[in-house]
């Protein structure tokens, strides 16, 4: 019997073979981990057997989402942070990784599971929603909030993971295998640390539009990069630079919501004819004139005037109001649509479901764990949030549409009007912009999401507030406002 490389050779060339295929790539994979770490992964890799090839290295997120186009960057290089530091300095940064693996107690692995659930900016935009309920905002407002926030966090995404591979820095127990880490190494370079970028422009960005929370926001920032250090999956410089890098580009949102237009007043009169609103104090009437991120401008795509208050159309579109079975306690036919009607009504029902449903396709789709894929994602939706709105509002001022029960005071509507015009409907706006984003990206669930767009959409005619046509208006404008950030979408290199 014949030895080869400790190998006997037996009479079965074919077990032969495979003992000697196994061996060479174990020998190739060692030859792998005796690089230099700080080297770009090889893209030339070989089979290293004759039957199976070698493990290759896991796939890397998205290593050309740096050139993604970015919302308000002008080139993602105005904010790149200076780099990683040296080996020798990167060697006593893992020093301080083990000091802090001894510190691994309840309260700290509670604090990485917590800010390890989701995407990076998981978090971010739960505590955005849940401000924005608590503070009773509905319509424009509302929506520039959640599209300031999430271009701020997207951009500074992109910009990060332009650093990323840029500078392909190892992740700390990758250069030192000694450390231990508490979670999986992200497929990504370590610097600077994807958390830590959500957290510097989300913290920012939110302690802006509310000021009495801005400690509480910085502490969470703080405390979101604190996370990774415990968990032993980056490095301190990549936490601080990581924090810098989100709060530059934060910088530039804000001073763009600076001069949005949002202080803009009101020094109009309210037209007194007989198919005008009747009312006093409308809601943001200078929303429509708002700087926006897609469109040209709220007027962009303006629909047609509305049914006059005096015409056949009108007479049947009143008539499908005022005869649709709505009552309370409600009973029979009218039990469901009553109940939905009541579930879109109100502050948290204006942006909750769908930024729910945002998170859950995310989530459905493994898009968690693809940090600039997510932010893309909640960009993308919260400006079609943002822009529908706008150009609904530019419509609703416009033409000042009379609601159902002013025209017929016998209506009765399950809950007061909000104060705006009639035409077009908000809802139908803000879910036809949401939903049709969405539906591009989650083609599999277009079905379900168009769904769930004509039932909040039609909650506002079961309630008794609007007009078939204020639906028909809103959802068709909206969905041009969508088909223009889907245009960008399919240029923006994420594909």
């Amino acid at each position: 019997m014949k030895k080869v490389i400790g190998i006997t050779r037996s009479t079965s060339k074919l077990r032969y073979v495979l003992s000697l295929s196994l061996l060479l790539c174990a020998l190739s994979q060692q030859s792998v981990w005796s690089q230099d770490l700080t080297a770009p992964p090889r893209e030339d890799a070989r089979p290293c057997g004759f039957f199976f090839p070698c493990p290759q290295p896991e796939q890397q997120i998205e290593p050309d989402a740096g050139r993604w186009k970015t919302w308000l960057l002008d080139d993602v290089r105005q904010v790149r942070p200076p780099g990683p530091p040296s080996r020798p300095i990167s060697e006593q940064e893992v020093g301080v990784l083990k000091q802090l693996s001894l510190h691994r107690d309840a309260a700290a692995l509670d604090l990485i599971n917590y800010w390890d659930a989701g995407s990076p900016l998981f978090r971010w935009n739960e505590f955005a929603v849940d401000q924005v309920i608590k503070n009773n905002l509905v319509g424009p407002p509302a929506a520039r909030i959640m599209s300031s926030l999430h271009v701020a966090i997207y951009d500074a995404m992109i910009a990060a993971w332009d650093s990323k591979y840029l500078h392909r820095r190892p992740r700390p127990s990758d250069l030192n295998r000694s450390l231990t880490t508490v979670i999986p190494n992200p497929r990504s370079p370590s610097y600077p640390s994807e958390h830590a970028v959500a957290a510097g422009a989300a913290s920012a960005v939110l302690a802006y539009f509310f000021p009495t929370q801005a400690a509480f926001f910085n502490a969470k920032a703080e405390e979101a990069g604190q996370s990774r250090l415990l968990a032993g999956v980056q490095y301190p410089s990549d936490v601080k630079d990581g924090l810098e890098l989100g709060r530059a580009v934060a910088q530039l949102v804000i001073a763009r919501a600076k001069t949005d237009g949002f202080d803009a007043v009101f020094t109009g009169t309210i037209p007194q004819g007989a198919c005008n609103w009747k009312g006093a104090n409308p809601i943001f009437p200078m929303a429509g004139t708002w700087k926006t991120w897609a469109l040209a401008s709220g007027s962009q795509f303006r629909p047609g005037p509305p049914p006059a208050c005096d015409s056949a159309q009108m007479a049947t579109e009143l008539a499908e109001v005022k005869n649709f079975p709505r009552s309370i306690p409600a009973a029979g036919a009218s039990f469901n649509t009553t109940r939905l009607a009541f579930f879109w009504q109100g502050a948290s029902a204006a942006i909750k479901p769908w930024n729910d449903l945002t998170t859950q396709k995310i989530s459905e789709y493994r898009l968690d764990t693809n940090p600039p894929r997510a932010a893309r994602v909640y960009a993308l939706v919260s400006i079609a949030f943002y822009d529908s709105l706008i150009a609904c509002w530019d419509a609703k001022y416009t033409y000042w549409a009379i609601r159902p029960n002013q025209l017929d005071p016998t209506i009765t509507t399950l809950f007061p009007n909000p104060n705006h015009p009639s035409y077009p409907s908000a809802h139908a706006s803000l879910s036809g912009g949401q939903g049709e984003v969405l539906a591009y990206l989650f083609p599999r669930d277009a079905e379900f999401i168009r769904n769930f767009e004509a039932e909040s959409s039609n909650s506002r005619l079961w309630a008794g507030i609007h007009y078939r046509s204020d639906l028909d208006a809103g959802l068709a404008l909206s969905r041009q406002v969508a088909a223009l950030i889907i245009d960008r979408a399919k240029s923006d290199g994420s594909q």
